[in-house]
C-alpha cells in the first residue's frame, strides 16, 4: 500500500506533516475497504498530527476525505457534517482546487440519506460541474457528470444523461483504464 510506504518514509525522515498526511490517507484507505471505525480513528489521528505542525491548508482536504469515508461506511449525517466543515475550511483558506469534488460528495451523501434529497443533490452536482468547468479540472468535471448522469438515469432522463456524459467523456484522449473513465463508459453503455 502506498500510504504504508509514505508513512514509513515520513517517520524515518522525521517529517511530522507527512506522517500526519500518510496516517490520514492510510486511514481513508482502511475505511474505504470496509473497516470504518479503525479507518476513521486513524484519519482523526492523522489530521491531529497535521494540525499540530501548524499547517492548516490541508484541513479542508482531510475533512472532505473523512466525509467520503463516513458516508461510505453508512454514517451519512456525520459525512454531511464533516463536509460542511470542509466547505467552511475551503472558503477560509481560499483553496478552491477540491471544491468541485466537495460539492459532488455532498450530492452523493444527500442521495444516501434515509430520505434522499434528489433535488438538492442535483443542485450540488450542477455546482460541481460549473466549478470544475471554470477551473478546467476535467477529472472533477467527469466525476460530477457521472454522478449527475446517474441521478438523471434514475429519474428517467436518459437522453440528457447520455448527452452530458458523452460530451465530457469525449474530451479524454488517454487514461481509459482509470476507474472514472471505465465507470463513464459503463454508464454510457447503459444509457445508449
Amino acid at each position: 500500500m502506498h500510504a504504508e510506504a509514505a508513512l514509513t518514509l515520513a517517520t524515518t525522515q522525521e517529517w511530522p506533516l507527512y506522517v500526519g498526511l500518510a496516517n490520514h490517507l492510510r486511514g481513508w484507505a482502511i475505511a474505504m475497504q470496509g473497516q470504518g471505525e479503525a479507518g476513521m480513528a486513524q484519519m482523526h489521528q492523522g489530521l491531529a498530527g497535521i494540525l499540530a505542525t501548524g499547517q492548516a491548508l490541508a484541513q479542508s482536504f482531510c475533512l472532505a476525505l473523512m466525509a467520503e469515508a463516513a458516508g461510505y461506511t453508512g454514517h451519512v449525517d456525520q459525512g454531511l457534517h464533516l463536509l460542511a466543515e470542509a466547505l467552511t475550511a475551503f472558503e477560509a483558506s481560499g483553496r478552491r482546487d477540491m471544491l468541485p469534488e466537495a460539492y459532488r460528495l455532498q450530492g452523493e451523501l444527500l442521495l444516501r440519506k434515509t430520505l434522499p434529497d434528489a433535488v438538492q443533490a442535483a443542485v450540488c452536482f450542477q455546482q460541481a460541474l460549473t466549478l470544475a468547468h471554470q477551473q478546467q479540472a476535467k477529472s472533477w468535471e467527469l466525476r460530477a457528470a457521472i454522478s449527475l448522469a446517474r441521478l438523471w438515469q434514475q429519474q428517467g432522463q436518459r437522453a440528457a444523461a447520455h448527452a452530458l456524459l458523452a460530451d465530457i467523456h469525449g474530451w479524454f484522449t488517454e487514461g481509459f483504464d482509470t476507474a472514472d473513465l471505465r465507470e463513464a463508459e459503463r454508464l454510457l453503455a447503459a444509457l445508449a
